[in-house]
């Protein structure tokens, strides 16, 4: 190659980066999509899991100088202002389960309002996801599928008896197992609140996955209902 061929070559290259830094940097028809950092979220399927945000809300009012020696009164589900997202079981459940932890812990908990108490009040939002895009499995997912398939290739092509391969893979599976779960298309937005009057004096909201066979727990109102079957009458007369 000659060196005048040469230079060309790699005048040709700087400018195409030189170009292409300055496309990147200065233009674009849209702001660039990213992601997140890793993060984990909980999802909410049982009972038990109702009673540990009720720990944890009863732990953060105590822990609450504001409201930590007031009267409260927790006000029930069928109380609630029509624009707040209650009436299901988890309403009723929360109600008794924050009960039992605040008392437990040694709060004013009253079963009427009065002029010195302040009023502990709750709301449900059901976020569903109509067109999520992909979603990454979770760390180390691909890492032991991969090994997965390494460990199990050896036996079959040197061992007599291959399934004994399946023993470490089943026994692995049995201790991480409990950490999985699918993500879903439906969250929950659980919001706790002790107001005053006019006055909020303390506010905790918490976002869990939920199964979205289990949304009448949380919002019924926004079940879906299944369709009317038309009806028409049949009669012999004219």
């Amino acid at each position: 190659m000659s060196a005048l061929r040469w230079l060309r070559l790699v005048a040709i290259g700087a400018v195409a980066v030189t170009l292409s830094g300055c496309f990147y940097a200065n233009t674009s028809q849209a702001p660039i999509a990213t992601t997140y950092p890793y993060t984990e979220q909980q999802r909410m399927q049982a009972a038990h899991h109702w009673d540990v945000l009720a720990q944890h809300e009863a732990d953060g009012i105590l822990r609450n100088s504001r409201v930590r020696f007031r009267d409260l009164y927790i006000r029930p589900d069928d109380q609630a202002p029509l624009n707040e997202n209650l009436g299901g079981e988890f309403g009723r459940g929360f109600h008794d389960l924050l009960t039992s932890q605040l008392v437990a812990r040694g709060a004013n908990v009253t079963t009427a309002p009065s002029a010195q108490s302040a009023t502990v009040r709750f709301n449900v939002e059901v976020v569903h996801h109509r067109d999520r895009d992909y979603i990454r499995p979770p760390r180390g997912a691909f890492t032991a599928l991969a090994g997965g398939v390494a460990v199990a290739t050896h036996p079959f092509n040197h061992w007599s008896e291959p399934a004994l391969a399946l023993i470490p893979a089943a026994i692995a599976a049995d201790i991480t197992s409990g950490s999985w779960t699918h993500t879903g298309d439906e969250e929950i937005i659980v919001t706790t609140q002790i107001v005053d009057d006019e006055r909020i004096l303390y506010s905790s909201s918490n976002i869990y996955y939920t199964n979205q066979g289990d949304r009448r727990h949380y919002a019924p109102h926004r079940v879906p209902q299944p369709p009317v079957t038309p009806t028409v009458s049949v009669t012999d007369t004219w």
